[in-house]
């Protein structure tokens, strides 16, 4: 995203001084630096703070870029008053003194939420200047994911004493530094994108060691020009987080939009909004009496059986308007529903040597395009007649009924399907095409009429009660040809 880019090209043009005017009436740094050392000095004689391991001195080397002339590299235990790692806590389920964790630590900032608390026994053995104050600066120093996270710890006055614990370093800096610069150097890219190298240990436990901390070189200018960058970073920042919002919104947007604009098409389609309605076509009666008799015929060579009459089509029942020369049926009126079966697991034969594709929904998840012809098992015509699933002919709709409701793909073979299907097979396949995109459409529709508990399921009962709107076969066609060109066009919008 163009937000996090512009993000860390300022974090690192802040530290290196390129972010704002160097003015010549700032204090020499020479003067905050003999400033600070004074201040420790008499912290140390006031025994309120432990004198300090001296560190290394700087060398060439070790200088990573160029900084303004009135800057000085320092070592960042050098500016602090108390730099340590938590402990490791005892924990109680007495609500008095939070623990800080790294889970209290997010970019977003610190938050107490997911805090446990400390068993107030042991509070004897924390230290005052283990009790978190404000302007601390808290670092995950533990786990790839979390380690080097930064934020400023946020003191809450219902709890007057808070601790860290052992994955989280507390970094506290003279007051004559600002808190808020040092935790922008430690967010800026120059330490992030470097944090993994800092670490030691496993991947999985991959340490931010505390002598690691104390020793990081940070650039240091004058107190007025620290104010300054902060200043100018409170602002850019809040502009580019902003930006980042708006990128995420579209983002989501550019991500969901393929799939309501294919949803908007299908709704299209099936209301007769997509193509022309042209008089030369056959009257949809017409379509309804061949289907009828191709019924009829079926049932006479007992290839299906007779059904029980559908109710009726109420006005009630019609979702949409439609145009004169379309029809309202129900599915079962133009098409056998057919539910699915899976042999028993005694039958194993059946599958290793099968040439029928067995479906299951989960085959359905990743097809691509309208068809599928095959599924991780495959039965062979034997192991069918052992079971209560059936073979579908080629140009039946797969429609997936449970597990999840919605899947639709058409047959590209024969093939049969386990009981999480209730299939449609046309009774004239000159039917298909069309009737795969009106299940696309309905799918919110029929999702709605699914029952159950544990996992909703829609009936072949239900199914076959399903209105579709029917257009003339001519018409189908038209449709059919517009869907396959603004679907394709839809899916090359999509972000992977």
């Amino acid at each position: 995203m163009l937000a996090n880019k512009l993000r860390k090209s300022v974090l690192q043009s802040a530290i290196q001084g390129k972010l704002t005017e160097q003015l010549a009436t700032d204090d020499k740094i020479e003067d905050l630096l003999k400033a600070i050392k004074e201040e420790k000095e008499r912290l140390i004689k006031e025994k309120k703070i432990k004198k300090q391991k001296p560190l290394p001195e700087i060398t060439e080397e070790e200088i990573p870029f160029e900084i303004p002339k009135n800057w000085r590299w320092v070592r960042l235990d050098n500016i602090c008053i108390y730099l340590q790692r938590g402990k490791s806590p005892t924990y109680s389920d007495i609500k008095k003194y939070p623990v800080v964790s790294q889970k209290c630590n997010q970019w977003s900032g610190f938050t107490l939420e997911p805090a446990k608390y400390l068993s107030p026994e042991v509070l004897e053995k924390y230290s005052d200047e283990r009790y978190l104050k404000k302007h601390d600066i808290l670092i995950n120093s533990t786990g790839l994911g979390t380690v080097g996270r930064v934020c400023l710890f946020k003191t809450d006055s219902k709890y007057p004493i808070i601790v860290a614990d052992s994955h989280v370093t507390v970094v506290r800096s003279t007051r004559l530094i600002s808190e808020i610069y040092i935790k922008y150097f430690l967010s800026s890219p120059h330490i992030q994108d470097n944090i993994e190298d800092m670490c030691s240990g496993s991947t999985k436990q991959k340490e931010l060691a505390l002598n690691t901390i104390k020793n990081l070189l940070i650039p240091l200018p004058s107190l007025a020009e620290q104010k300054r960058i902060v200043e100018k970073l409170d602002n850019v920042l809040a502009d580019i987080d902003e930006l980042k919002a708006n990128e995420e919104k579209l983002s989501i947007l550019q991500k969901n939009f393929p799939d309501k604009l294919k949803k908007s098409i299908l709704q299209s389609a099936i209301q007769g909004n997509l193509t022309e309605q042209l008089a030369t076509d056959d009257k949809v009666e017409d379509l309804l009496k061949a289907i009828k008799e191709e019924k009829e015929r079926l049932i006479k060579e007992k290839k299906i059986k007779k059904q029980k009459p559908l109710p009726e089509i109420t006005e009630e029942e019609i979702p949409f308007a439609i145009p004169e020369n379309w029809k309202w049926v129900r599915l079962g009126e133009i098409g056998k529903i057919i539910g699915g079966g899976t042999p028993k697991t005694t039958n194993l034969e059946y599958w290793q040597n099968g040439k029928i594709a067995w479906i299951t929904p989960a085959d359905m998840k990743n097809v691509k395009g309208k068809y599928i012809s095959y599924g991780k098992k495959y039965i062979t015509l034997l192991g069918l007649e052992k079971s209560s699933a059936q073979l579908l002919p080629k140009g039946s709709i797969l429609f997936s009924s449970r597990a999840p409701i919605g899947y639709v793909a058409i047959a590209k073979e024969e093939v049969s399907t386990n009981q999480g299907f209730k299939s449609v097979v046309p009774f004239s396949l000159n039917l298909s095409l069309y009737l795969y995109y009106v299940l696309l459409g309905m799918v919110d529709i029929i999702k709605k009429l699914g029952t159950g508990t544990t996992f909703k399921e829609v009936s072949g009962s239900v199914v076959e009660k399903i209105l579709v709107p029917l257009p003339p076969l001519a018409e189908q066609k038209r449709i059919v040809e517009k869907l396959d060109k603004l679907l394709a066009d839809i899916e090359e919008l999509k972000i992977e």
